[in-house]
């Protein structure tokens, strides 16, 4: 069997001073030699972006406010304000940059062996290189360019799509277009998901492109692309056959989301339930292989974990109460059957309202050193937003009844107490919901007559409320140009109005040593 040797890529965020490609084409400094398909899925493990875009994307959401606490950094202040952020270090822009142009580098160099002489024999491995390349440009793409838009994607600047390993060092890349990366993405998700074989992930699978993950992926892609029919395809792929008669909520759909009501007895662990576990459990579980939910998992160097409650810009008590009309309570005192994203709100004032999601693993730089790197596990990709994809797909589809369905699914799952009587969704308390009255569109208040966007703020409401502190509510903003205004209390205001350039994250500055234009401002 022929071999090859490579580097394992380690170093590509350091050297300032070396340019665009430092991040595009350099291989790393660690030399093993590669002589098996089992070799080259441990080298796909580097092929996940390991930084975290949550806090960063989560400060310039409408979920974040001026809390008055001390505590913040670059990275939290100056999305906050869509100001470039003048941080290189761990949780900024530039740092995500790096380390997606990491994860394409590696997944490159697995594809260079895996089209070998042997081929055959890597099909699976292929797959995963595919896929993950097509994730990683998806979300630079997504990050950094604008907004999918079929009538001007062709001349929107968008991101290198690199799919060599290049062997000379100085490499001028083009940015191409917006279309020609969704076209390359498309291309390497197609060709990359029948390829995947679960069987050779082992005991990890949940941080690896299962058939499962990949089609998650794939449903977020296409919601981007609006080609809402292949959303609902790839969600079906997972979820199963929607639910076509009115009012049902899908038993097996909800057993695959997170028992945050208050009342479920899963087995994973015994006899789980949020009440049951209190913060810590909580938090240990949300990010859990073990949890149904988690569908790709990934560790990241980040402090995220460590500092969000006490950021100074994030959610607040205007932001909370529209989630809850109480205030934190370590019991429900509500008869109004609260979501229960905001029933399990901690914080012992609005300075620091969190909710469990994140636990740190600090790795020391030595024996009894206190300096050391956060890592955070965070959940990639998860249940509850292929559910709610698809309710949107198949409401923007016109197919509103087994949308519902979906979306009573959730609400299952998400309301304390839950009862399939009264807390039905209806277009009447639809209309009269927070969800309606405060717009997760940012749209005016829809009547009870317009069964259509009701639905699409309900959809959009639910995934807003499932993924506080996670940062997939700018995603929205991003896809539907939904405005934000933020204020700060030392009389600071911003609007970021629809189409704004700042919807846009400046590219590293460096880039442009490699010809690339950075983002108007």
């Amino acid at each position: 069997m022929k071999k090859i040797s490579f580097y394992i890529t380690m170093g590509l965020l350091v050297a300032a001073t070396t340019g665009c490609n430092r991040y595009l084409d350099k291989l790393p400094d660690n030399r093993t030699v590669i002589a098996t398909p089992e070799q080259v899925t441990q080298l796909l493990t580097t092929a996940y972006p390991r930084a975290n875009y949550i806090t960063f994307c989560e400060a310039m959401t409408d979920n974040a406010e001026d809390k008055k606490s001390p505590t913040s950094d670059l990275q939290n202040m100056q999305p906050y304000k869509y100001q470039d952020v003048q941080s290189t270090f761990t949780d900024s822009p530039e740092f995500y940059f790096h380390a997606c142009y990491t994860a394409i580098a590696a997944a490159n160099q697995a594809l260079e062996y895996c089209n070998g002489p042997d081929s055959l024999s890597y099909r699976a491995q292929k797959g995963e290189a595919l896929v993950c390349r097509a994730y990683a440009h998806f979300m630079l793409t997504l990050l950094f360019a604008k907004n999918y838009d079929p009538s001007t994607a062709s001349g929107d600047p968008g991101v290198p799509y690199v799919t060599t390993v290049e062997k000379n060092v100085w490499v001028n890349y083009s940015r191409g277009t917006v279309q020609k990366d969704y076209d390359m993405i498309e291309r390497d998700l197609v060709a990359g998901i029948p390829l995947l074989q679960d069987k050779i992930y082992g005991d990890a699978p949940k941080f690896h492109f299962t058939q499962v993950a990949a089609n998650a992926f794939a449903a977020r892609f296409y919601l981007f692309k609006r080609d809402y029919a292949k959303v609902v395809d790839y969600t079906t792929a997972i979820l199963g056959p929607v639910t076509i008669t009115a009012n049902t909520v899908n038993t097996t759909v909800a057993n695959m989301l997170r028992n945050w009501n208050g009342t479920s007895t899963t087995t994973i662990p015994p006899g789980y339930s949020a009440s049951t576990l209190g913060y810590y459990g909580l938090q240990a579980l949300y990010t859990q292989a073990s949890e149904p939910s988690n569908l790709l998992l990934q560790e990241t160097e980040s402090n995220w974990g460590t500092k969000f409650p006490a950021y100074r810009f994030g959610l607040g008590i205007t932001v909370y109460a529209l989630f809850s009309g109480t205030l934190p309570t370590p019991a429900n005192t509500s008869t109004s059957s609260p979501l229960s994203v905001g029933y399990w709100m901690y914080g012992s004032d609005p300075q620091v309202y969190n909710q469990p999601k994140f636990w740190d693993n600090f790795i020391p730089n030595g024996l009894n050193s206190s300096v050391g790197t956060y890592y955070n596990v965070i959940p990639l990709l998860s249940m509850e937003e292929v559910l709610l994809n698809r309710a949107e797909a198949l409401t923007r589809l016109g197919q509103l009844v087994p949308a519902l369905n979906d979306l009573q699914t959730w609400t299952s799952k998400n309301v304390i107490s839950y009862s399939a009587t009264t807390n039905r969704l209806t277009a009447a308390n639809m209309a009269n919901a927070q969800c309606n009255l405060v717009p997760a569109d940012g749209s005016a208040a829809v009547p009870v007559t317009d069964s259509l966007n009701l639905m699409l703020n309900t959809c959009l409401y639910f995934k807003r409320a499932s993924y506080l502190f996670e940062g997939l509510r700018w995603f929205d903003i991003k896809r539907l140009n939904i405005p934000v205004t933020h204020k700060t209390n030392d009389g600071f205001t911003t609007v970021l109005v629809p189409d704004d350039k700042r919807r846009l994250l400046q590219l590293p500055q460096e880039v442009q040593q490699a010809g690339l234009a950075l983002n108007p401002r």
